[in-house]
């Protein structure tokens, strides 16, 4: 029986045993339901596809109030953009501590409220109090909508083998920015002032929304992008077995051609935690048509965002492959990250 991990969200195996077996009522509405490994769910209202995804939201005060705002937006939105449809609204929830006050909340809001705008995102209903026993940093929680036409969404269903692995920004973006932002006198001490200079600016790199949306500007389906899906919990090994999983495909994939943003190697070595099964929001996985691999990682690369072809989706048969140095192993999930305890002792370092 599959047990749920000490900490961070329930395994794969967790979720095929207990969640998928119970999903409430049907509806012959749902084009794409719950899946491990997916972000995004999809039905059919009209001509038009609709996409649901729902989050925590997720504040650090140690951010700054307006870099955890503009973080709790981003994430949300990074997940709706795996579907490959325009995020349109925003439903949020903010089950508040007792302990911020009217200053806080304004810059709060106010930057959610410019990032919607940035992002073209409405929001639609909410609800707003604060609460006894309610902790930073899982404020509340929220759901964002996107609309497109129902030839215009991605899914791993549309993935098959002989699809090209893209992978944008490298391991630990997550990881590396929080710590960044958190602990730059740790930082600065450790690895010098131009250093920590440099690591912070990785924090607003933790965001897929761009290059989402950049890939599939390319094409869809059968003329480009067939999934996509950001590594978070469990990085970007955990990431790849997800996707894969619910394509019911291999992966092969040659850890050497993944690219590395200049620091977080650095980073993970002094918290050591490893980069690739670390979180790492504003990292996208894309599986797309091989003819088109070079065209999405041109046009990504005109936005400034780094990415690489790293490997192809393989029959399930062939297994999950990763190649380091020339040498093969099997790609497992990671199940625990290791960030979160990292993250812990961080907090415990500042206090």
């Amino acid at each position: 029986m599959a047990e749920i991990p000490e900490i961070g969200k329930i395994s794969p195996d967790f979720f095929d045993e207990v969640i998928f077996p119970r999903l409430g009522s049907p509806d012959g509405s749902i084009m794409v339901g719950p899946q491990n490994g997916v972000d995004v769910g999809i039905v059919e209202l009209g001509d038009k596809a609709v996409s649901f995804t729902t989050d925590p939201v997720f504040i650090v005060p140690e951010y700054g109030w307006e870099r955890a705002a503009w973080f709790a937006i981003h994430i949300l939105a990074s997940d709706s953009v795996t579907s490959g449809l325009k995020p349109r609204y925003l439903t949020i929830d903010l089950n508040l501590p007792v302990s911020i006050k009217k200053p806080e909340l304004t810059v709060m809001w106010d930057t959610i409220h410019r990032e919607c705008m940035n992002l073209g995102i409405a929001i639609i209903t909410g609800h707003t109090a604060r609460y006894e026993n309610c902790h930073y940093p899982m404020v509340g929680g929220a759901t964002v909508v996107g609309i497109g036409q129902k030839d215009e969404y991605v899914n791993p269903c549309f993935a098959r083998a002989g699809d090209s692995i893209i992978i944008t920004k490298g391991p630990a973006i997550e990881a590396a920015g929080i710590f960044a932002a958190m602990c730059p006198s740790l930082i600065e001490d450790k690895f010098g002032t131009d250093f920590r200079a440099k690591v912070e600016k990785i924090f607003y790199k933790m965001t897929v929304v761009e290059d989402a949306m950049t890939a599939v500007s390319v094409g869809r389906r059968d003329k480009g992008v067939t999934a996509m899906h950001d590594a978070t919990e469990c990085g970007i090994w955990g990431g790849l077995y997800e996707i894969a999983r619910a394509a019911g495909l291999g992966v092969l994939v040659e850890k050497d051609k993944i690219v590395v943003e200049d620091g977080v190697l650095e980073i993970c070595d002094f918290l050591d935690i490893d980069p690739y099964s670390s979180i790492s929001e504003g990292t996208l996985i894309i599986t797309c048509r091989e003819n088109k691999a070079q065209e999405i990682v041109n046009a990504l690369s005109l936005k400034g965002i780094k990415s690489s072809v790293v490997g192809e989706l393989l029959p399930s048969d062939k297994g999950m492959i990763v190649v380091t140095g020339g040498k093969d192993r099997k790609l497992e999930h990671p199940v625990v990250d290791p960030f979160w305890k990292a993250f812990y002792r961080a907090l415990e370092t500042r206090r």
